[in-house]
């Protein structure tokens, strides 16, 4: 009998990964609102809130790795499928801000009253209740992936000319969320957010909540990636990666392929957006800017492209060193440090951190069972 996809995805590896995680989403909260301030051991809430957001960034690269590392579709604007997600999410929590507001009203939000908005906006209603929120978090960037992916694959669209279209697309909804007539706060965004579901955004067990879904939905996204990759679709998309021409003459419908993925990689960008949001406490339009698309590339090829656990650690490592050069005399040469270190890993390391590491490992296997080979040829027979 033949196990089923997710029992052959789940091996030593992907195990104990999880467990991993499993504990980092347990213990963080628990450091952070079962021990008082003074302990050794407390967790403040501010490095809370910041390992969601890396959290959050994890989700992203792991989008980016099951379409770049296994079906070789390189995006370049996966930024602006996370952007709309963590929209989303700011309409819905600005509709539960109210009276609250600067200008109190109960219905639009204070930029529309500062700019003289008559009413609100047909597109946003329903985003007062959760579920409707929920929904759209995943429906607007995987409708805007399908719609995209529709026409640029069945056109046969590939590579470097791939890649400058969706960076072009992320660019352009980067201008037109810039613009005060769009409805989304133009280029202050949305911001000054104040419950989810009821809960104070800035609570401190609200915090720690958000930081356990966020690890949650990061298991989950790479359980879901985990099973298609060690699946019969798993196979066939890194064929299309190694050789889409030959895939297609086998018989296979290569853009259907490719268009099923890139929307699936589309909503987990967007979940990963949702997330961000309420943990951050703004969305504006600076997310669609191009450069952090490419910036989402370089944590999956530092931790190693088409392993999924290297995506997650890349995006773990590299936003460590962004936190700690952008700060202090650092904080000009930030940008010269992450491009070196794109370069160096290139060079150096093209197989990224995991992929290395799972390269050497394997030649070492390989080299102690032909040294056991060979110690069993050598060993003379026992006497009869």
């Amino acid at each position: 009998m033949t196990s089923s996809p997710l029992i052959r995805a789940l091996d030593r590896s992907a195990v104990t990964f999880i467990l991993v995680l499993v504990a980092i989403g347990v213990i963080v909260p628990l450091l952070n609102l079962a021990l008082p301030p003074s302990s050794p051991w407390h967790v403040p809430t501010y490095l809370v809130a910041l390992w969601g957001k890396y959290v959050c960034y994890a989700l992203l690269a792991l989008s980016i790795d099951l379409i770049w590392g296994y079906c070789g579709i390189l995006s370049l604007g996966h930024g602006a499928f996370f952007a709309l997600g963590g929209y989303a999410m700011g309409m819905y929590l600005m509709r539960q801000i109210g009276t609250r507001g600067v200008y109190a009203d109960p219905i639009r939000p204070d930029f529309m009253v500062f700019l003289n908005w008559p009413e609100l906006p047909v597109y946003w209603y329903g985003f007062q209740h959760f579920a409707y929120a929920a929904l759209m978090v995943l429906l607007v960037p995987g409708l805007l992936a399908f719609v995209f992916g529709w026409f640029a694959f069945r056109s046969r669209v590939t590579g470097v000319y791939l890649s400058i279209i969706t960076q072009a697309l992320t660019y352009a909804l980067m201008l037109g969320f810039f613009r005060n007539n769009f409805g989304f706060g133009g280029n202050n965004g949305l911001t000054d957010f104040k419950d989810i579901l009821g809960f104070n955004v800035q609570a401190q067990p609200t915090r720690a909540a958000l930081f356990a879904i966020s690890v949650a939905a990061l298991i989950l996204g790479f359980l879901i990636c985990r099973t298609i990759v060690a699946s019969k679709l798993g196979m066939v998309l890194i064929s299309i990666r190694d050789a889409e021409s030959r895939t297609r003459f086998l018989g296979y419908r290569v853009e259907n392929y490719k268009l099923f993925v890139f929307t699936l990689s589309a909503c987990m960008a967007g979940v990963a957006g949702a997330l961000y949001v309420p943990q951050v406490g703004i969305i504006n339009p600076s997310e669609f800017a191009p450069g952090n698309s490419i910036e989402a590339v370089i944590w999956v090829a530092v931790g190693g492209r088409g392993t999924l656990i290297g995506a997650v650690l890349g995006a773990a490592v590299v936003n460590y060193g962004k936190t700690t050069f952008t700060s202090g005399l650092l904080a000009p040469y930030w940008l010269f440090v992450l491009g070196s270190l794109f370069v160096l890993v290139t060079l150096l390391l093209p197989r990224g951190i995991v992929g290395t590491v799972r390269h050497y490992r394997g030649a070492w296997r390989e080299r102690r069972n032909a040294a056991h080979g060979r110690g069993a040829q050598a060993a003379p027979k026992p006497a009869e």
